[in-house]
């Protein structure tokens, strides 16, 4: 067998199919591995892919996929065929990538979220906090409820939710946010004063981004306290509504402030994979209330209609390939 079908983006938005494709060979350092679930992230899969207006390469279709290795490259060591493996490839049926292993305990499922935990385990241990600080992530997409989950081991007295979104707030509260502020029925700034005395929260993580992320971000600098923490998870790609990503920054305000962005941890991300990983098999990050549907590949496309047209019933998809 050669031929095997994955997904990709077509000229126009919102365009995206199942073709036919060669089974990729591996490179040296690779491995081949027939896919068993993947993950649909809708934040950069959607935004940064599905509604563009041109083609986008194949190989960006996705980065979230857990299978067994069928085919080992030259130089892989370790690694022997049938092993599980989570390999940040496209939506397909077959993938090469480096091996990322897969711990006992944990499903092919909840391991199509590791490279997204270890993106917020390191995002958590960039973001400056001390323990008992009051700590506000606004934005309750995948990565800022798994930055939510993964920054308890910072140890805050408060870890506080907010999304416009009634899906995500839900599911923030199953995950274990300490309060949610659903900010189409409660001003998120009026609530973080009054529950902080007036003094504001220590530290503000924005995970939102977009055009939405602009009055989270400007909402974010009012909602601090007067020596605290931004720290900037989100990107603003496209956001048209303040010069294609340029943000609100109030120097009124932020004086004396402290803005971050991004990662900026000590170690290889394959250090921070590890914990992340064991995280997840020991349930402290939980993925399980994320899941709002599992579709047979066959249904990748309309996933993806799905998570762009009905944001208030779907977060995160994962695809069977096993059928």
């Amino acid at each position: 067998m050669s031929k095997m079908e994955r997904l990709e983006k077509l000229e126009g938005v919102g365009n995206v199919k199942m073709v036919e494709a060669e089974i990729p060979s591996p490179g040296n350092d690779e491995v081949l591995i027939k896919v068993r679930r993947s993950l649909i992230s809708r934040g950069s899969e959607l935004f940064r892919r599905y509604v563009m207006p041109g083609a986008i390469p194949p190989h960006m279709m996705g980065y979230s996929d857990a299978g067994d290795v069928i085919e080992v490259g030259d130089l892989v060591e370790g690694v022997v065929i049938g092993e599980r493996s989570n390999v940040g490839g496209p939506h397909a049926q077959y993938v090469v990538g480096p091996h990322g292993n897969i711990p006992d305990g944990l499903d092919y499922e909840a391991a199509t979220f590791i490279g997204l935990a270890t993106s917020s385990v390191m995002w958590a241990r960039t973001t400056p906090i001390k323990p008992g600080d009051v700590v506000v992530v606004l934005g309750q997409g995948i990565v800022g409820n798994l930055y939510m989950q993964a920054v308890r081991e910072r140890l805050p007295s408060k870890v506080i939710t907010v999304d416009a979104n009634k899906l995500r707030c839900d599911i923030s509260q199953q995950c274990g946010a300490d309060m949610v502020v659903d900010v189409s029925k409660t001003d998120s700034v009026e609530f973080v004063m009054d529950i902080t005395d007036g003094k504001g929260a220590d530290v503000v993580v924005e995970c939102v981004g977009g055009n939405a992320g602009l009055k989270s971000f400007e909402q974010a600098q009012r909602m601090m306290k007067a020596d605290g923490v931004l720290h900037l998870i989100a990107k603003y790609q496209g956001a048209k509504e303040a010069g294609d990503g340029l943000l609100p920054l109030d120097s009124n305000i932020f004086m004396n402030k402290l803005l971050v962005a991004g990662i900026r941890v000590d170690g290889e991300r394959s250090d921070h994979r590890t914990d992340a990983a064991q995280l997840l098999a020991q349930g402290k990050i939980n993925i399980a209330p994320m899941v709002t549907h599992r579709l047979p590949w066959q249904k990748t496309a309309e996933a993806y209609h799905m998570l762009y047209n009905k944001p208030d019933e779907a977060l995160a998809v994962i695809l069977d390939w096993d059928s």
